[in-house]
């Protein structure tokens, strides 16, 4: 994500510095997705996963495989119907289990076909099959639901999931705002194939990730058809609709590019995403090969929202983004949507990561060194933001959007290149990358690959830059 809605911050971070056709998840996420989270007592699935900044999110008890996602938007009304077609496997027996879904009146569920009870607690959706489901079992939940969607207010002030627009709907739902559209097992360690078909008056255009199906018009109202094969976290999807300038091409690597651009952003947007196949080549000189077969940009205009966001496959602007947006936004497709989050403590691995790639990009072509752009920051005065709390540990999901994470996130990778040489920094990059395609990964993991990569012990390094309070150096 970069956080618009922090101008200042963001100024001086960047300048200083049932049509589901399942997709095989690889086999390490399958096992960590099994034993992820407290299982509550019994057969019944848990509430959350038992992450510390946002203990409802995500659910126990189950992994989905697949999520078939039809919804109908009328961008008038800004009314939704939905149906969600969850095809998942139980990772223990289960009486009952929860999705993640807010806001929504929910009037059909069906597990395996048989109506099933459920009841509404909050955030979750709370499932009673008609009979258990045994560890192992494969099994269908289909959810029909409907009504006015909002977005959630994030305990740093801000808007997430389905935010309205002038001309359709802005969608990105970082950290938990998936709930507010479909049913979920929402949280990152999670992660599923999705298809989705989206309908919307004609004129309007839904635009989701991966790759488009087809899209077809009748009765007044167009249906896009979108895929996305490799493993996303829920936060991840989007269904953004808008009146769109559409491009499409494939690169020279053979990725399919589709740009849907709001007509009142394009003059500023076209020089920034004329950019996009250098950008992306440039990245994988840098990380490794591109993970999807799919890219692109959706740039809309939504003046209330106040930030981008990594949606996967097709990052999602709220105006016109400039070239350190677009790099930053990209970066994230390996740090973040790739190479996930197993707690959102650990979100300095998106963020600080995203964040040195627009270093990397400056220093590269013609700009600060990254050198310059960390001595800049680290002149700030002790007092000063930057220093407020160690990226490593955020405190509280408030704070993980905030500066430390973007910018002493990307300060401590430039100490960890000066400490092992430019030829272990990036072949350390580009491991993490690979080792972690698909899946996901934890800071303590990437200090042991840091350690193997170089040959040198890392474990000050990291928790002075990380986990240490204050200014480091001024103690």
């Amino acid at each position: 994500m970069t956080p618009l809605r922090r101008q200042a911050d963001r100024r001086r971070t960047t300048v200083l510095r049932r049509e589901a056709v399942l997709a095989t998840v690889p086999v390490a996420v399958a096992a960590l997705l099994a034993a992820a989270g407290p299982a509550a007592a019994g057969t019944t699935g848990s509430s959350g996963v038992g992450d510390p900044y946002f203990p409802l999110q995500g659910n126990g008890g189950y992994h989905v495989r697949h999520y078939g996602l039809t919804l109908r938007y009328d961008t008038a009304s800004r009314h939704l119907d939905g149906t969600a077609v969850l095809s998942a496997r139980a990772t223990q027996k289960l009486t009952r289990f929860d999705l993640d879904l807010k806001g929504l009146k929910v009037t059909r569920l069906t597990v395996d076909g048989t109506t099933a009870d459920f009841r509404r607690d909050g955030q979750e959706l709370v499932v009673t099959p008609r009979r258990a489901l045994h560890e192992g079992q494969d099994f269908c939940v289909e959810v029909t639901y409907h009504g006015t969607p909002k977005p959630v207010t994030d305990p740093d002030g801000s808007p997430d999931g389905w935010i309205p627009t002038d001309d359709g709907a802005f969608v990105a739902g970082e950290p938990q705002g998936a709930m507010t559209w479909f049913p979920a097992n929402s949280h990152p360690k999670e992660k599923s194939s999705y298809d989705f078909r989206i309908t919307v008056p004609q004129g309007r255009t839904a635009v989701a990730n991966g790759v488009l199906l087809g899209q077809r018009t009748a009765h007044g109202q167009t249906t896009y058809r979108w895929r996305q094969t490799a493993p996303m976290a829920a936060y991840l999807a989007t269904a953004t609709i808008g009146k769109f300038k559409v491009e499409r091409y494939t690169t020279r690597d053979g990725i399919q590019v589709y740009n849907a651009v709001d007509p009142r952003e394009a003059n500023a947007a076209a020089p920034v995403l004329k950019k996009l196949p250098s950008v992306l080549e440039w990245e994988s000189r840098l990380f490794g090969p591109y993970p999807y077969r799919a890219a692109g940009s959706i740039v809309d205009r939504a003046p209330d929202v106040g930030f981008a966001l990594e949606t996967q496959t097709r990052p999602v602007y709220d105006s016109a983004p400039d070239l350190s947006t677009l790099v930053h936004e990209n970066a994230h497709q390996w740090f973040g949507d790739s190479v996930s989050l197993t707690t959102w403590k650990d979100i300095w691995l998106n963020e600080g990561f995203a964040t040195y790639a627009e270093w990397l990009y400056q220093e590269q072509h013609g700009g600060d060194s990254a050198q310059k752009t960390f001595d800049k920051l680290y002149a700030t005065r002790a007092s000063d933001d930057l220093w407020a709390y160690p990226p490593g540990n955020p405190g509280s999901g408030a704070n993980i959007f905030g500066t430390p994470v973007y910018a002493r996130g990307a300060m401590a990778l430039h100490e960890l290149r000066k400490a092992v040489g430019d030829q272990a920094f990036f072949r350390i990059l580009r491991a993490w990358a690979a080792e972690h395609r698909g899946g996901h990964g934890t800071t303590a993991q990437f200090v042991q690959l840091s350690e193997r990569e170089s040959g040198k012990q890392l474990d000050g390094l990291f928790r002075t830059w990380l986990y240490t309070q204050g200014k480091p150096g001024t103690a």
